[in-house]
């Protein structure tokens, strides 16, 4: 029910972060994983933890934000795999700056990276999956996509969107056996959160206080929920958003 020998998964962001934690567990479960990004050196060394791991792996160079890029790595990516069956939506950034401080290029930037890059890249994506005969689009949004921060309005309205496009894509192609989910990552310890407890004091204590399991996610906690969203096992599962963020939503 969660073997995946023989699927073909693109992470985009897969290098680093939460992306490198899907990409881990997707790997463990028998996928061959394309790691897509900007950072090439970055990608190699993803690529040599996951093949360290007994996994099929291989590195493409994307820009999320171009289009022709996305379509590029598309095409690359199927004609070294003879197949794309699994698509991840994770790469992203933040500018963190209160929306009278925010340039409009700046929310653009944000906008183009975290939604629009989800929305070419899984276009780019389906006529493969139809192909295939379904598959599975997991696309990152944040807790943010649930509630409010004075510090980042760019960043929660392309997270707020991206559950939305979830909704319509899973709605559009569930015809065509093809799911789309979303994941809402709480707080976790990765380069970004790094630097945003360096930039709002205090950030790491009110976290803490907050979390019922006590502790900042690590990208390890990342593994299952994507297995479990690329797998079978999800077969009747679509158009959701799973918070995995250690209870931090479900408590005021």
């Amino acid at each position: 029910m969660f073997d995946l020998k023989g699927r073909v998964a693109i992470v985009t962001g897969g290098n680093g972060g939460i992306g490198l934690g899907m990409a881990k567990g997707l790997a463990r479960a028998g996928a061959r994983v394309v790691v897509a990004a900007r950072n090439r050196e970055k990608s190699s060394a993803a690529v040599r933890e996951l093949k360290a791991l007994g996994a099929d792996a291989l590195a493409l160079t994307v820009d999320v934000t171009d289009e022709r890029s996305v379509e590029a790595l598309v095409a690359d990516a199927a004609q070294q795999c003879g197949r794309i069956d699994i698509l991840v939506n994770n790469a992203g950034i933040n500018i963190r700056k209160p929306a009278h401080e925010l340039p409009v290029a700046q929310w653009q930037q944000v906008i183009d990276t975290n939604l629009t890059s989800a929305f070419v890249c899984s276009r780019a994506v389906y006529p493969h999956l139809k192909r295939a005969g379904g598959g599975k689009i997991i696309n990152i949004g944040s807790m943010l996509s649930i509630f409010g921060a004075s510090f980042a309005p760019a960043y929660g309205a392309s997270k707020g969107g991206v559950v939305q496009l979830t909704k319509s894509l899973a709605v559009g192609w569930a015809a065509d056996n093809i799911q789309v989910n979303a994941v809402l990552p709480g707080w976790v310890d990765t380069d970004l959160t790094r630097q945003a407890r360096q930039q709002l004091p205090g950030l790491n204590e009110r976290v803490l206080a907050r979390s019922p399991s006590g502790r900042w996610g690590t990208i390890d906690d990342f593994e299952g929920i994507a297995v479990f969203l690329a797998s079978p096992a999800s077969a009747f599962i679509t158009g959701t958003a799973i918070a995995v963020d250690g209870g931090y939503s479900t408590q005021v």
